[in-house]
């Protein structure tokens, strides 16, 4: 099963306690991302919704590919690929 480094925002430090880099396992995009949040359940409520799609402010990017431009999360993944989490932040 291919191995995939997933990288996190610093506005998640807390949750993760302190790691902004982790490795999740998958043949696909959406097992990477199954694998992850069962690593670190605390990620969840952060990145998804109750639905199970991405935030609205949650920006993932597999290989540098921005995933809403996916027709899907089933895309196959390979070992060494890169996944990268933003999200937005707003104040006023």
């Amino acid at each position: 099963m291919p191995t995939v480094t997933v990288h996190l925002p610093s506005l998640l430090e807390p949750v993760t306690g302190g790691v902004r880099e982790l490795t999740a396992s998958g043949g696909s995009l959406r097992e990477v991302l199954d694998d992850l949040v069962a690593r670190e359940p605390r990620l969840k409520p952060h990145l998804f919704n109750e639905a199970g799609e991405f935030r609205r402010h949650v920006l993932c990017f597999h290989n540098g590919t921005n995933t809403r431009w996916l027709a899907c999360l089933d895309a196959p993944v390979a070992d060494g690929d890169t996944v990268l989490f933003m999200q937005a932040v707003s104040g006023g």
